[in-house]
Formats: C-alpha cells, structure tokens, sequence
C-alpha cells in the first residue's frame, strides 16, 4: 500500500512539473507589445470635425459626439445610456461633432483616416500625440474603400510604415492602437480570424477580420503586425449590443496604398468595371455546369455596353481565375477587377458548356447609358413538367428590368417551380445553360430535359438576378 501511495505521489509530481513548463513554456511565446506601442504610438493621432447643422429638430432628443458617424443600433445603445437633452434655445445654430483616429503615413503631414470619419466636415482638427493640435486639409475622400487622405503642416513627423498586407496569415498576431469612445490611445490586441471578407456596404475590400476589441472612435486607425508595421486600417465593427463583440474589420493596406497613390494625384480613386452580375456556385450548380468543384464565380448577368459583353462573356460562364488568380468566392471578382485600372487588359479564365477557355477582356469605366435589345411578344404556354405557366415578355418590363431576352412567369402550380420558390412575375432568362429567347422555345427544351440530373435555370426577379438548380423525377 505505501509503495502504490508513493508510486501515486511521484505521477502526480511529474505531472505537474510537465504543466508548469508548459504554462511557462507558452508564456515565453506570448508577444510583448511594449516596444511596439512606443515606437508606433507617436505616429498615431485623433481627428475631430465639426460640422454647421442645416437643420434641427425641435422637442427633446438624444445627442451625442460623433452619432452621426454611428449605425442606428450604437445610438438607440448611447440613448439607453445617457438621458435626453434639450434643444437648444431657438435661432441658435448648433454644431454637429464627431471623431475618430487617424496616423500619419509621411515626415511632411499626410495622414490616413476613415471616410466616414471626415464626411461632410465643415473643419477637420487633428490632435498628435505631443497634444498640439492643427487644422488639417482634406486632400482626396473615398467612399467605396472608406478611407480618407487628409494633410497638416509639418515636416520631420513622425509616421507609420505600410505593411505588405498579401503576406497576413489567419492566427497571426495583430494590434489596434485608437480612440474608442475619446479615450485616447488606447491599445488592443488580438490575432488575425478571417482574411479576404466580403461586406455587403463594401464590395470593393477584402476586409481583414480580427478579434481585436474595438469600438466607436477606433475608425480610422491603425493595425499593427508584430513588426510595428500597419497591415490594415480599422473600420467596422459587428455588434447586436453597441460594443465589441468579438469581430472587427479593417481595411488591407495594400487597398489603403493603392487608393492614396491616387486620392494623392487626383482626389478621387478610378476603378476598373467588369459589367457583369455574378453570384456563388453551389454544388448543384457546379454538376449543372460541369465544373469538378463548387468554386468559381458564376455570371447570372452580363450588363449591355459592357466590357463583359464586347469580350463575348455570357450568361451563365463561370469565372474560375484572373490575371491567374484561382477565383474561389464569387465576391474575390470584384476585389480583383476594381483594383485594375481602368483600360488595362485582363485575362479571364472561366468554364462555359463544360469547357475551359480563356478571354482577354479590357477594363472599362461604369457607362452612364444602358441600352436594351428586346424581344417581340408572342402567346403564352404551360409547362405541366416545370408546373408553371409562361407568357412572353413584354418589351416595357425588359426595359425596366435592364434585360435583353427571356419569358415571363404568369402563374406557378406546384412540383418544381413550387419546390424552387418561383414566383408570377420572375423573368426566366435561360434554362439548361441556353438562353430563352421565347416561350416556344422555353417549351420545347422542358419537353427535352433529361431526369435525375441537375438543370440550370437563371431568373430575374424584381431586377436582380439569380441561378437555381433542380433535377426532375420524370
């Protein structure tokens, strides 16, 4: 018994000793942002505007600095929070405030900030980390990347290098250095969760997502890798609370290089247009289209006077790499295409009929004119296989819905347009990767589709388009 004890007692001594390297172990490999903060804090500054309100309502509301720059959810937060104020005295013109972070990028005044920070700013004051403060000039604002370019007087400041943001890896340790809610320069860390998100407000930025806290008032600053270098620029953040709740974004700082070389030169960021309207390939619609993979971009739509569609791309091509970049999520072509100049050559690799083939295509502006080629109307038909009933388009609602070809859904009866969700009123404008030009035709090719295989349709619906599959059982 005391040699089973004492057998015990060294397990148990072992045991512990191994947790206890491990624990300092791992501590040893924990990063210290000390020298970090200190080298980088210099550079980082907070931004103030102020802008002269037109109008104001009359009666008590909730008022806060900076709730205009907010989303609804972060006011109705402060609102629970704070009591109402009055209104100030009748006549009285107030001031409208708000104010987020910023760092200077060069020794000669220019910094980088938030868009939504300096919009509509009537007066912009940047406050460096020495506590001077100076007015500061907007050089150039760019609402799709979010970002601003602003310019103070000086010369030997200090400032902040740009990180190669391509090299970011998931897991990699990260850093914010901001103004949440006025307390300035605050620090928060955290690693890198996500790279390459798309938001729907911004489809033209692979965003960096992180779990580094942050909040209102962080807009606009920088994060850090380990090497003090800004690998992005804070800027959004995803709450049901008002406040952090574990997901942030910011803005690569290689899309941050490319739009301040230009906002620099011009004020203003040119990006390149594709014309087309794509959407993601699931697995159905991968069988459907013969591709091995459920990757790739799918176009649903190629948009007239296009450089989609003088390229010869069409409907229902699925876009697999540009410029030799594997397309996996149909949200990469945007981020791709829109940091293309405008007027340069592109090569497209995409898959149509089940085939891959390669397209050069030269990146255009957004036309300001569309123009639509319409079909002539003919008599309706149902389609007992589908089970719904089909009428041509008229050419008014082509026109209206910016499509060139298609039949119209007069009435949806049951079995696969039931199942699918169709609706009266859909556009059918292609079925089994052929274009429907009218409802003859619509019938003729359901009569011939094969069973227990995955069809492709692509609709239009209240001007947006979309694919769907379905296999029919007889």
């Amino acid at each position: 018994m005391t040699q089973r004890v004492s057998i015990n007692y060294k397990i148990i001594t072992i045991l512990l000793g191994s947790l206890l390297y491990a624990s300092l172990s791992w501590s040893a490999r924990l990063p210290d942002f000390t020298q970090l903060v200190e080298q980088a804090s210099p550079a980082v500054v907070n931004i103030s505007t102020s802008r002269v309100a037109a109008q104001r309502p009359t009666g008590n509301q909730f008022e806060m600095p900076g709730q205009e720059q907010l989303p609804d959810i972060f006011k109705h937060f402060f609102e629970r929070q704070f009591p109402q104020q009055k209104s100030p005295p009748q006549g009285q013109v107030p001031e409208a405030r708000s104010s987020g972070s910023g760092f200077l990028i060069s020794d000669d005044g220019y910094l980088l900030t938030n868009h939504h920070v300096v919009k509509d700013a009537d007066k912009i004051i940047v406050a460096l980390n020495d506590r001077r403060e100076m007015e500061a000039e907007l050089i150039g604002s760019d609402p799709r990347s979010d970002l601003a370019l602003l310019k103070i007087d000086g010369k030997d400041l200090p400032y902040l290098k740009m990180a190669d943001s391509d090299k970011l890896k998931v897991g990699e340790w990260v850093l914010a250095i901001g103004s949440p809610f006025g307390f300035d320069y605050s620090v928060t860390a955290g690693i890198v969760s996500a790279i390459g998100r798309s938001l729907r407000s911004e489809t033209y930025v692979p965003f960096i997502q992180t779990d580094v806290a942050i909040n209102p008032g962080n807009s606009g600053g920088p994060l850090f890798n380990l090497d003090g270098e800004v690998v992005g620029i804070n800027s959004q953040i995803y709450t049901r609370s008002g406040g952090f709740m574990g997901l942030s974004f910011a803005i690569p700082s290689n899309t941050a290089i490319s739009v301040v070389a230009q906002l620099r030169v011009t004020g203003e960021v040119a990006r390149g247009w594709l014309g087309v309207q794509i959407q993601e390939v699931s697995q159905d619609l991968a069988e459907s289209f013969g591709l091995d993979k459920a990757a790739g971009a799918l176009i649903a739509q190629v948009f007239d006077n296009s450089p989609a569609l003088e390229a010869g791309l069409q409907a229902g091509d699925v876009i697999t790499q540009i410029n030799g970049n594997e397309i996996i999520m149909s949200a990469q072509v945007a981020h791709f295409i829109g940091a293309i100049a405008p007027d340069q050559s592109v090569v497209i690799q995409l898959v149509r009929d089940g085939k891959s083939i390669e397209v050069d295509v030269v990146i255009g502006h957004l036309p300001k004119n569309i123009a639509e080629t319409l079909s002539a109307a003919e008599p309706g038909a149902y389609v007992e296989r589908i089970g719904l009933r089909v009428v041509a388009l008229k050419p008014e609602k082509a026109k209206a819905m910016r499509i060139r070809n298609g039949i119209d859904i007069l009435e949806v009866d049951a079995g696969v347009a039931q199942e699918l969700g169709l609706k009266p009123g859909d556009v059918i404008t292609s079925m089994a990767n052929q274009p429907i030009s009218s409802v003859q035709q619509f019938v003729e090719l359901a009569a011939a589709l094969p069973i227990q295989r995955s069809i492709s349709l692509r609709i239009v619906r209240e001007g947006r388009p979309l694919f769907v599959a379905f296999r029919l059982n007889q």
